[in-house]
């Protein structure tokens, strides 16, 4: 058996390195009981290998496109045409231009040549389309030619413009080609095995047109779709016909027109349709995962010409039983839809079990709740609705949808609720800890709590020192049981809780007393103790000792992670700067982006990321605007108080309203602060355990263990313990991991997914707003006009006065960057998230839930956000 050729029976998917994608899964699908594959062979890659990439001439070209940019669409179409040409002219050797005729003389008729590339076809990408494919070639010496124009169509300029963005090296990609026979069915198309628009995994969804697949695939004519859910065909949209491709007697194809009583008949039966349900149910039981299947129909018998993974469908989370579940998203109620890496996955999910409560299930690297027991439940039902309401009205509005389905919502599985889980002490304990603290309203409760909670930071720190190995992961496993104490500590809950409902008291009075809408979010600025807002304050302090030293602001500029305070050494000012730099990181060095996963960069690890922040503060802003802000707010607040209590007093009961008033106002002032303190407290030990697990990953790899320290990133923490005790890890393990998790990283994750892996959106009542207008929800009032800047990480913070940041989500780390703008708009969160409370802290209009917002504005577009009202306006350029 030759390597340069093989036969479909020689082929399975575990060879696409020699075979391609295409080809492997034609091996692969031919080897299936009860699946017709129309029968073929494989030009492998290794015969690519040996005609082209040895050609000293090709291979020189090859090796000159690494030096282009996907940008330089000239140079890149220079290059690819100079290529094209040298592949399409080279001979094929006589040893595989024999093999071919001699496989082809066991083909009856003529054949498809199609490309089969290594990186096509598989399940964390598809190059589907990017390369050639020559339908009813005839005779040995055109399917030669069509090998070789397959080879030549591996350098298109969209396929090597594909290639230099996503970081394939040319040379990792080869080329094989398929050979197969040619059926000329009466119909063809796409069956998914899953609903490619919902995700719900029990419906099929089929599209076919008569003739040639080609046809609709390419949009030439529209197809019919079938939608089947378990042998029931539940929709059908029938398609006006005019045209079909059929075969040429040159060879090629040729577009041909259908008779008019053909034209609007369905092009299949419904028998026919719930046939090819069955085929592909067959099909993605033995690959194991949803299926994207063309195929067609010869002689009334269905046959399969190609059948590869979907990779866009939204992974379903596990469910333990047979009945209906309902999953909301973790990350759009915690501001962090990034996937987690396994290790920061299995540190979160410790904490939950130390809390007794689960983090959830987990789906793309992320974490998921199952809320069907709240949805059966007469009462969780309603109080989960109103809760989401506060954090993502999409969400709600989606769970709301659901409970619109009386069959699904029928079957949902019940259970016991998670909402009265507040630890040992129960609900009651907080409640009577929040009358006390509610009715004595004392200053010193918050600082009180603080200091208590950095007490057990510091003897973490100290228990820490000096540990490692098992001894240093059974200190931190132990050490999440005080986390826990803390995270459910009654008195400390009751604060909190305290403030959220004096903010609620606040503004539902103030508007029905006095029609002053949002009154609390100017009553909170300045508030006392709150973290997340004195972060952005504090780095403008920072930002005033760097502008008095030139030296080390150039230095800044460029600054590496790895001489970022070395390099100051020895400048102007570098000792000051150096301080002021130092004492901010050990305030709020363990922040960062996507911080409740314990993988990612601190600012502690990397201080280059703040240098966005401290660039724009300088730009934007004059020396001494932090005190500035701190009192103006203070001012703002005390004058708003004042304001409101002297219009209430004028008020029928006025004085009884005004006392009430005021303690809620006061309250605010105290413990609303204290709301943002509790993830801070969580990052305070996330920042030791890290410092601390990072050593021993280092050890690991001066043992030879692992190749850098980052690869346990892809271990759960008990393997990285057991990688550290016996010194043996599976690196295909760390390896499958780390791919798996950058194929999750790009799934958007839904907020509101099922069992059944449909996801289910919300929708806004779009009603009463401006034509054109993008709905969200009204996070902080007032209204503000300027440029949008579209940011979707911290190291794109280039801002300047006036702009108004638009992104997906942010948390406490983006505090900094709140400073310097004069509005946001937010794809994720609701009234209670982290960048809502921020925005009224620094009095910026700000709209949450605005879906693709980063798609939708464009960066350096004018708009005008309505903060009180909930929506932005795009408006026309200046």
């Amino acid at each position: 058996m030759s390597a340069l050729v093989l036969g479909f029976e020689d082929i399975d998917r575990t060879r696409t390195a020699l075979a391609g994608g295409k080809g492997a899964n034609l091996g692969e699908l031919s080897a299936i009981e009860g699946v017709r594959v129309p029968p073929g062979f494989c030009v492998t890659t290794e015969a690519y290998r040996t005609v082209v990439e040895e050609d000293a001439a090709v291979g020189a070209l090859i090796d000159a496109l690494s030096g282009l940019d996907a940008g330089d669409r000239d140079g890149i179409a220079a290059a690819c045409a100079r290529l094209r040409a040298a592949v399409e002219a080279l001979t094929v050797p006589q040893e595989l231009a024999r093999e071919i005729a001699r496989r082809l003389d066991g083909m009856d008729g003529p054949c498809a040549v199609r490309s089969s590339a290594t990186a096509e076809d598989l399940p964390s990408s598809s190059f589907a389309g990017q390369q050639d494919t020559y339908l009813n070639v005839r005779g040995a010496e055109a399917v030669i030619d069509g090998v070789r124009r397959c080879w030549a169509s591996l350098f298109t300029d969209r396929a090597v413009a594909y290639r230099i963005r996503n970081g394939y090296d040319h040379r990792a990609v080869r080329l094989a080609v398929v050979v197969q026979r040619m059926l000329f069915p009466d119909a063809a198309g796409i069956l998914f095995t899953a609903d490619p628009v919902s995700g719900n995994r029990r419906v099929v969804s089929i599209d076919a047109g008569f003739g040639l697949g080609e046809a609709f695939v390419s949009g030439l004519v529209d197809a019919d779709n079938y939608r089947v859910r378990a042998g029931r065909i539940t929709g059908r949209r029938i398609a006006t016909q005019t045209k079909e491709l059929r075969p040429s007697p040159s060879g090629g194809t040729t577009e041909q027109p259908i008779e008019p009583a053909r034209r609007s008949v369905q092009k299949l039966t419904d028998e026919q349709i719930l046939r090819l349900e069955s085929l592909g149910r067959r099909i993605e039981a033995h690959y194991g995962r949803p299926q994207d299947i063309e195929w067609g129909l010869y002689e009334d018998e269905p046959y399969v010409l190609q059948s590869r993974p979907i990779t866009t469908l939204y992974p379903v989370p596990p469910s333990p039983d047979g009945r209906n579940h309902v999953y909301i998203s973790y990350g759009h109620r915690q501001m962090m839809t990034d996937a987690f890496a396994p290790l920061g996955l299995s540190v979160f999910a410790l904490l939950h079990e130390k809390l007794g409560r689960p983090a959830g299930v987990v789906a793309g690297n992320r974490f998921y709740k199952d809320v069907s027991a709240e949805l059966t439940s007469f009462w969780a039902r309603p109080a989960t609705l109103k809760s989401l309401d506060q954090v993502d009205v999409l969400m709600a509005n989606a769970l709301r949808a659901v409970l619109k389905r009386e069959e699904f919502v029928a079957s949902l599985a019940r259970g016991r609720t998670s909402m009265l889980d507040f630890g040992r002490t129960g609900p009651l304990t907080i409640a009577r800890w929040y009358l006390k603290l509610a009715r004595e309203d004392d200053p010193g409760v918050v600082p009180d709590l603080i200091a208590r909670t950095e007490e057990t930071v510091e003897r973490l720190r100290r228990g820490l020192a000096g540990k490692s190995g098992d001894e240093l992961f059974q200190y931190v496993i132990d050490d999440h049981a005080v986390l826990a104490e803390l995270t459910f500590d009654p008195r400390s809950v009751a604060a909190a809780f305290v403030g959220i409902q004096a903010v609620h008291w606040v503004d539902k009075h103030m508007e029905r007393w006095l029609g002053v809408r949002n009154a609390a979010d100017v009553i909170a600025r300045s508030a006392d103790h709150n973290v997340v807002a004195a972060m952005g304050f504090d780095l403008l302090d920072v930002a005033d000792v760097v502008r008095e030293h030139p030296e080390v602001l150039r230095h800044l500029e460029t600054a590496r992670r790895e001489t970022f305070f070395s390099g100051m050494e020895g400048l102007d000012g570098g000792p000051a700067v150096s301080e002021a730099l130092r004492r901010y990181l050990r305030t709020y060095g363990m922040h960062c982006a996507g911080d409740i996963d314990l993988t990612r960069t601190r600012w502690s690890e990397d201080p280059t990321l703040l240098v966005p922040l401290i660039l724009a503060d300088i730009r934007n802003f004059p020396p001494g605007e932090r005190r500035r802000k701190a009192e103006r707010g203070r001012a703002e607040a005390e004058r708003t108080i004042d304001d409101l209590l002297t219009r209430l007093r004028r008020l029928p009961g006025g004085a009884a309203k005004a006392r009430r008033a005021a303690r809620k106002m006061s309250l605010i002032r105290h413990f609303i602060g204290y709301r943002e303190y509790s993830k801070h407290a969580l990052l305070m030990r996330y920042e030791l355990y890290k410092r601390a697990l990072m050593a021993e990953a280092e050890g690991l790899v001066r043992r030879g263990v692992i190749e850098e320290p980052q690869d346990v990133y892809f271990l759960s923490l008990e393997e990285f313990r057991h990688a550290v005790g016996t010194g043996e890890v599976d690196r295909s393990l760390i390896a499958r991991r780390r791919e798996e998790h950058e194929t999750y990283q790009r799934l958007t994750p839904p907020r509101v997914i099922t069992s059944e892996g449909e996801v289910i959106t919300g929708a806004y009542d779009t009603g009463a707003l401006p034509d054109g207008a993008l709905p969200g929800i009204a996070v902080s009032s007032g209204v503000v006009e300027g440029r949008a800047r579209v940011i979707r990480g911290l190291a794109e913070a280039d801002v300047a006065d006036g702009d108004i940041l638009v992104t997906v989500f942010t948390d406490p780390s983006w505090s900094p960057l709140f400073v310097a703008v004069k509005g946001v708009v937010m794809e994720v969160g609701g009234v209670m998230t982290h960048g809502a409370v921020v925005a009224r802290e620094y009095g910026l209009p700000a709209v949450a839930g605005v879906e693709r917002a980063t798609e939708r504005i464009r960066d350096g577009q004018r708009i005008r956000v309505h903060g009180g009202a909930g929506y932005v306006e795009l408006l026309p350029d200046a």
